[in-house]
């Protein structure tokens, strides 16, 4: 893919750890302009999509998420959001994601109560929004999970209108595609991997993309997803 004028920008909180895996993907893989901005600063200026990596913000201290929900930076997050900006939030920036009310529900220990590490089948279950239109509806992806607080859960209510609204993009699946409690590696509820704001453009996934999309990796089923994101912005650009 060649050079855009697509702006990305990478969130980085104390105890972020895949900040640079996202910047490299960005950047090197598919060429994209991209920076990094501090958990103190106070402003997003000169940017179309931004990232919440993963990693372990202030230690996970209290509740996954919890502090840096507070960080000076994520009331211009926030902002960027609510103003249709495109967010990504992946594992710990999935559960940052949730503490700010951005996205619903929260992330539980696993059921396991152990980390998991491992490599996870996930089914694309919405192809219609800016973070998957390069997947083809039901398609069966690989990608890896390294997490301890992965447990999605919500009220009986949320995971209705979840459902009648189809804002879970992602679930966990065997290698065929079927939904399996075996499927599940902690225990989400209807297996949810990966969710959608009702505005479409804010995505949280416990999943990390980042870390399936260079070739040396021999799985890049994670880079569609950025590329979704890529053609998405360029066409808004393009026809705005």
């Amino acid at each position: 893919m060649t050079r855009s004028d697509v702006k990305f920008g990478v969130v980085v909180f104390p105890g972020s750890n895949c900040d640079h895996d996202c910047y490299y993907v960005l950047k090197n893989i598919l060429n994209q302009e991209v920076q990094f901005f501090w958990h103190k600063e106070t402003s997003i200026a000169d940017v179309d999509a931004l990232i919440l990596p993963g990693g372990f913000s202030y230690g996970d201290y209290l509740r996954c998420g919890a502090i840096a929900r507070f960080s000076p930076i994520m009331k211009a997050v926030i902002e960027f959001a609510n103003k249709g900006g495109v967010v990504l939030g992946i594992c710990n920036g999935f559960q940052i994601l949730c503490e700010t009310g951005l996205l619903p529900g929260v992330l539980l220990r696993n059921k396991s109560l152990k980390f998991i590490c491992d490599y996870v089948y996930l089914r694309v279950e919405n192809n219609s929004n800016p973070f998957t239109s390069e997947y083809t509806q039901g398609e069966v992806i690989k990608i890896p999970i390294a997490h301890g607080d992965g447990n999605y859960f919500a009220d009986a209510e949320t995971i209705n209108r979840l459902e009648q609204n189809r804002q879970i993009v992602f679930r966990y699946s065997d290698v065929n595609g079927i939904i399996t409690d075996g499927a599940n590696p902690n225990g989400a509820l209807h297996n949810i991997a990966g969710i959608i704001n009702e505005a479409g453009n804010v995505l949280g996934m416990m999943p990390h993309p980042e870390r399936a999309s260079d070739e040396i990796l021999c799985h890049t089923d994670g880079k569609k997803m950025f590329e979704s994101v890529i053609k998405n912005l360029i066409h808004e650009k393009v026809f705005n």
